[in-house]
């Protein structure tokens, strides 16, 4: 996440697209997890006074 330089808000947008492109498959090797259908981002911000933790899941109805 040092790539995207800290502004606000960029690491937890950057952790959600990769999980969205993971669990759709969407990811070039080797990144890429083989048959992801769950996954979990956490993130802290700022001091650390805030926190946000998000769980994610593959719709296998599609």
């Amino acid at each position: 996440m040092k790539s995207k330089g800290h502004p606000l808000g960029a690491t937890g947008t950057g952790q959600t697209v990769e999980i969205f492109k993971q669990l759709r498959g969407e990811v070039e090797q080797p990144r890429q997890v083989r048959d992801a259908e769950n996954a979990l981002s956490h993130n802290v911000g700022g001091s650390g006074a805030t926190c946000a933790v998000h769980v994610y899941g593959r719709n296998r109805n599609e």
